[in-house]
């Protein structure tokens, strides 16, 4: 890899970037959830996290952040360190492990999980490693819980079967949002079947860029 992902990121603040109005869609996402769940407690798992601005800028605004428990995971030292200073500001419990995402073990002691969150990922990876990590996804749910994903519309456009993966992987659709006129998405899914035991060793994706 060769993508400076801490520069990539300061794309958020950029006007006309798309990636603010993504970040909207996810956080509105989170926020559902976490209305719909209160006031149960709430386990998240956010694999490639970034500085986790989807999660903790949903939390931030949130009376109710303490029934929060997450695990951002994150391999940019620079992203990882932003998400640490940031989860120290809340009353959520939330670990910030610089480690690499598509290691099935780094998740051994945070599944399952209420809330999972796949973004920024299936545009970075290979189509095949897409299908993988949908495919092992059912391993870090709980049962009945929703999966949070992104990923870009440009040709050849894989979103079509994005979904249908998720479909025959024991998901439910909950919402897909594409705007007409810009190329991200952000979809979200429940599980609906029994979930599955963690795997461990297994490697889901490789980053390309």
């Amino acid at each position: 890899m060769s993508t400076d992902w801490s520069q990539w990121h300061d794309g958020y603040a950029r006007p006309g970037s798309g990636l603010a109005d993504r970040l909207a869609a996810v956080r509105d996402r989170i926020a559902l959830h976490l209305d719909a769940t209160a006031p149960d407690p709430v386990r998240v798992v956010s694999a490639c996290a970034g500085d986790g601005r989807d999660l903790l800028g949903v939390l931030a605004g949130r009376a109710d952040a303490d029934r929060v428990s997450a695990l951002l995971v994150e391999h940019d030292a620079a992203l990882a360190a932003r998400a640490r200073e940031a989860a120290e500001a809340l009353p959520a419990t939330v670990e910030v492990r610089r480690d690499d995402a598509a290691r099935s073990d780094v998740y051994t002691h945070a599944v399952p999980a209420d809330l999972v969150l796949l973004c920024g990922i299936f545009g970075n990876v290979s189509d095949a490693d897409v299908r993988a990590t949908i495919e092992a996804a059912p391993e870090l749910c709980a049962p009945g819980a929703e999966i949070v994903w992104t990923r870009h519309r440009h040709d050849p456009d894989l979103t079509p079967s994005i979904r249908r993966w998720f479909a025959d992987a024991g998901f439910e659709e909950l919402a897909f949002v594409a705007p007409e006129g810009e190329h991200w998405s952000v979809g979200a899914h429940r599980l609906v079947v029994e979930p599955r035991p963690l795997v461990p060793g297994r490697r889901w994706f490789t980053f390309f860029r």
